[in-house]
Parts: structure tokens; sequence; C-alpha cells
């Protein structure tokens, strides 16, 4: 896209960066999506991934248009959070299905009630698609030219 300070980088690996934030601006849109049609909305732990989503999916349109160090560390930022709240998500999911499988059969304990868990009614490893996505995210600013402190130098004819 850009040449320079704040490009997106030259050959192979200016092409993959591409397709990378693709994919992430296609994740985030997919996960917000859905987490507004399951109506995840019920308490404020469950508006975290869409605030993260949001920002994530402002920080993502910024450095498309305007990849520049600041916008790649502010989507880098987002990204982090997008991973602890992947993570938060899992504990949260894992936590209520444990709670309802011991309220269901107080007898439970060990492998069989981390099993039910697993397999409870609220998903406990969906949230590992928002970390995945941090990761997504933070992988394609891994490297990225526009945090590198000197510009790059052009080739001589």
């Amino acid at each position: 896209m850009r040449d320079g300070n704040g490009s997106w980088g030259a050959g192979e690996a200016g092409t993959l960066r591409r397709l990378l934030l693709a994919l992430l601006l296609l994740g985030i849109a997919g996960l917000a999506a859905e987490l507004v049609l399951l109506e995840h909305t019920e308490s404020l732990w469950q508006w975290v991934p869409l605030a993260a989503l949001g920002a994530a999916l402002a920080c993502a349109l910024a450095v498309a248009l305007r990849p520049s160090a600041r916008t790649v560390r502010a989507l880098q930022a987002v990204m982090a959070v997008c991973v602890a709240a992947g993570a938060l998500g899992f504990w949260l999911h894992l936590r209520g299905n444990l709670e309802w499988e011991l309220e269901s059969d107080p007898s439970l304990g060990g492998w069989p009630l981390l099993r039910a868990a697993l397999y409870g009614a609220t998903p406990a490893l969906a949230p590992g698609a928002l970390a995945q996505l941090g990761l997504l995210g933070l992988a394609l600013t891994h490297g990225h030219p526009a945090l590198r402190r000197d510009p790059p130098r052009k080739e001589r004819p």
C-alpha cells in the first residue's frame, strides 16, 4: 500500500500482512455478529468481549488506512486485551458450568466434574476465539515496517 516509513512492507511480507489484516477484520466482524445474535449482553462481564471487539475493529481499520507506529502500537495493545479477555471468558464460562454441575449433582468431583463442565451449557472454549483473534493481530503487527526506527533505505539503480 504505502512506501517508506509506515508502509505495509514490500513483496511477500507485505502481502502476508494484508492477508492477516483481512482475516482479522473478518474474524472481528463474525465474532461480534455471533455475540450480538446470541444476546451476549446480560451482564457487564458479557459486554467485555463486545467492547474488546469494538476497539479491535477501530484499531485494525486505523492500521489499514494509516499504518503508523501509533496505530500499530494501539492495535498491539488491544490485541493483548483480546487475548486476556479470551482467557478470562474461558474461566468465567468454565466456572459457571462447574457451579451448575455441582448444583445438579453435588457428588461430582475431579475429572467427571471437569468433563461435565467442559461439555456444559455455556461453551467453555468459545472465548478462545477472541484470544485467537488477539494472537492473529499480534502476528500481523510483529515486525511491522511502521515500527522501524529508521526509514528503509531505497536501493540505487
